[in-house]
């Protein structure tokens, strides 16, 4: 499983001794080639640092450039489950889910990439059920992941399981 790096501080590679890193087993050495799909920023702190003797101390923020264009699912609870999915006027996927759910995270890529694919046609939202219990209760959640597709504020398809692409989007150009 593939999982999420928010901030990771490293050395800038002109405060090090050399571009190359020397493994602790061996004499040889491996060089790093150039990152594609990551840009590196620097954070406020380190560009604060202007002595060659704090250079070692200085950071970078890196950070995958991917996440400037993908579109995030928000989430829905309790408090906004009925403004923003029964009251609708749009079709609604929801998906069901918890952070402990292996599946549940191996499907998230595909509910973000139906999200960006079809906005403005369908809205989409995630439940956490360990966060709203009552939500997953009241339409007979007892699988993770679950997708519901609601159409004019009622439940009109389920899908159970992380599935493939195609099913999910067989099962919303239903409801379109």
């Amino acid at each position: 499983m593939a999982g999420l790096l928010e901030t990771l501080i490293i050395p800038r590679a002109s405060a090090l001794p050399s571009a190359s890193v020397a493994p602790v087993t061996g004499s040889r050495s491996v060089r790093f080639s150039e990152f594609r799909g990551l840009k590196i920023q620097p954070t406020r702190s380190s560009a604060k640092l202007r002595s060659t003797s704090n250079l070692a101390r200085r950071g970078s923020r890196i950070v995958c450039e991917a996440q400037e264009t993908a579109l995030e699912v928000p989430p829905v609870g309790d408090a906004s489950w009925q403004s923003l999915v029964l009251d609708s006027d749009l079709p609604v996927l929801v998906e069901f889910w918890a952070p402990w759910c292996g599946p549940c995270r191996m499907i998230h890529p595909v509910i973000d990439k139906l999200a960006k694919q079809y906005a403005g046609k369908l809205k989409c939202y995630k439940v956490n059920t360990d966060e709203s219990p009552s939500i997953a209760t009241q339409y007979g959640i007892r699988s993770i992941p679950t997708v519901i597709i609601f159409k004019n504020g009622e439940k009109k398809d389920a899908v159970i399981g992380a599935v493939p692409e195609s099913t999910l989007t067989t099962c919303i150009e239903k409801f379109l």
